[in-house]
């Protein structure tokens, strides 16, 4: 048995995501700097849901900070993984759970990326997913509407980034072709050059931190390649701020890699489905599908040696 760990992007917060975490040491300690970093107790924000953990100076480091909690509390109970592959953000969130950043510098490096992002495309922008139609011919609809490819997770799947008022007119257009349509739940349009500004601001950042090469290789978003350096690290985790994500080429490397079984770290169970649509024969299941950690644990015990 060969796993991988997955590190979804913003979108699907909700008010019980850090519920299964509650009397896990591991994962209090790491909710607890996270708190001091904030100031803000991350168990109540998010119980208090709404739109405030959507926004993104609050949606970046939440995330990361609850999945470095999740694998925290897990890592002594499972296999070392083969990689690890971040969505978006997750990207991010994947370099603390492979030791590369502590729970301060992950947490921290977060909200400023989302500072950055703000700061870069302060005008109304955001993201669509189209499903249904291919990106050869998705991409002169984009050109014709100044909106761009921000996510490639399949053939036919593909997210859309933009400022909101070209986003209205793409949508008509593109759903009269029978694709279908949904809007994200992130309020900017990453991924896209609207974010420009934005890579070299955050590369400065990379390149002063405690970021340190990972021990277990990252897939990088921009290519979907094995990260084993600082440098390529700081390089590709700036860079995908403003770059299509080939989220589809990291989905393949995970099977090239040689991984049997992935697991997602929640929030949500997005990338798992995906998963599992490209490759059904793999073992793979979000901790959101399980009512305990320890469930989760018993999940891949029963995977094999």
């Amino acid at each position: 048995m060969t796993l991988g760990i997955l590190c979804p992007g913003q979108g699907a917060q909700h008010p019980d995501m850090l519920s299964m975490l509650d009397g896990e040491p591991a994962a209090e300690a790491v909710l607890a700097a996270a708190q001091a970093v904030l100031g803000r107790d991350l168990q109540q924000l998010v119980s208090q849901g709404g739109d405030e953990i959507h926004r993104n100076v609050v949606a970046q480091p939440l995330l990361c900070a609850s999945q470095l909690a999740t694998w925290s509390a897990l890592r002594d109970r499972l296999p070392t993984p083969r990689v690890f592959a971040g969505y978006s953000v997750g990207e991010l969130a994947a370099y603390a759970c492979t030791g590369a950043l502590n729970a301060r510098e992950v947490v921290d490096l977060a909200r400023r990326r989302a500072e950055a992002m703000d700061r870069a495309c302060p005008e109304s922008s955001g993201l669509l997913a189209v499903r249904g139609i291919t990106q050869e011919r998705l991409t002169p609809l984009c050109r014709r509407h100044r909106v761009e490819i921000a996510i490639v997770n399949d053939v036919d799947r593909l997210v859309v980034g933009g400022r909101s008022a070209d986003l209205i007119g793409f949508q008509q257009e593109v759903s009269g072709l029978g694709a279908g349509i949904t809007p994200m739940m992130v309020s900017i349009a990453s991924h896209t050059s609207l974010l420009n500004d934005a890579v070299p601001e955050f590369a400065a950042l990379l390149g002063g931190s405690g970021l340190q090469a990972p021990v277990v290789p990252v897939l990088a978003g921009v290519d979907g390649g094995p990260v084993f350096t600082r440098q390529r690290a700081v390089d590709t985790l700036s860079r995908q701020i403003a770059r299509t994500v080939q989220w589809a080429a990291c989905i393949g490397s995970l099977r090239e890699m040689g991984c049997t079984v992935l697991l997602e770290l929640g929030p949500c169970n997005g990338l798992s489905r995906m998963v599992r649509d490209r490759y059904p024969d793999l073992a793979v299941r979000s901790v959101a599908e399980f009512r305990s950690l320890q469930g989760v644990v018993e999940w891949i015990g029963r995977q094999g040696p």
